[in-house]
């Protein structure tokens, strides 16, 4: 990757052993620790899963330029951290990726590598998609509240409110059962697979 004075996220996605996930939170936070002293950090969040009998966590660790985050990756910290963390998970997959709008936009839960990001018409089509309907419910639900308010202090209200369900659920849900579309290549590579564990 090119360097880049923008912004740039690393999203680690790992499936934790069931009977380890109490080691792994605490491995979160050693990990977090570990981030923040290193130049360029920004934040680190966790976002933990909601389905027992699939416990996939999502970390995602945003530095203020690629060189940063660089030296965070290639650091014997990070890689230490990495090491402690191998006997919690059963599966590991991270990316980096630029900060915006792709940031909405998930990889298969099984890619094994980077991929690219889906084509900028398909992004946009599943945007208007998320968005236009999310206006609808916001006008809906907060028009009857937001009458009598400054206009512009019931648009901020209006647009968190749709960049808040855009963020979580919908777009990670939309883009999951869009995968076949977005990611076409991932998707023929893990169902090859899943016929060949079959045979």
């Amino acid at each position: 990757m090119q360097q880049s004075s923008s912004p740039i996220t690393l999203v680690i996605s790992e499936v934790v052993e069931p009977d380890r996930i109490s080691e792994y939170e605490t491995w979160t936070q050693e990990i977090n620790h570990a981030a923040q002293s290193f130049e360029g950090f920004l934040e680190v969040e966790i976002i933990r899963p909601r389905d027992h009998d699939y416990p996939e966590y999502v970390i995602v660790v945003k530095f203020d330029n690629y060189t940063h985050l660089r030296n965070w990756l290639t650091s014997s910290t990070y890689q230490h951290c990495m090491d402690k963390s191998r006997h919690l998970i059963s599966a590991r997959s991270q990316q980096q990726l630029p900060t915006g709008l792709e940031m909405w936009f998930t990889l298969p839960q099984t890619a094994s590598r980077k991929l690219p990001q889906p084509a900028f018409y398909k992004q946009v089509i599943v945007g208007v998609l998320a968005v236009y309907p999310l206006i609808l419910l916001a006008n809906a639900l907060l028009g009857p509240f937001l009458k009598g308010l400054p206009f512009l202090l019931g648009l901020l209200i209006s647009v968190t409110f749709v960049s808040t369900l855009l963020t979580y659920p919908v777009m990670p849900w939309l883009t999951k059962q869009l995968n076949f579309w977005l990611y076409p290549t991932a998707t023929k590579r893990t169902n090859r697979g899943d016929r060949l564990r079959k045979r």
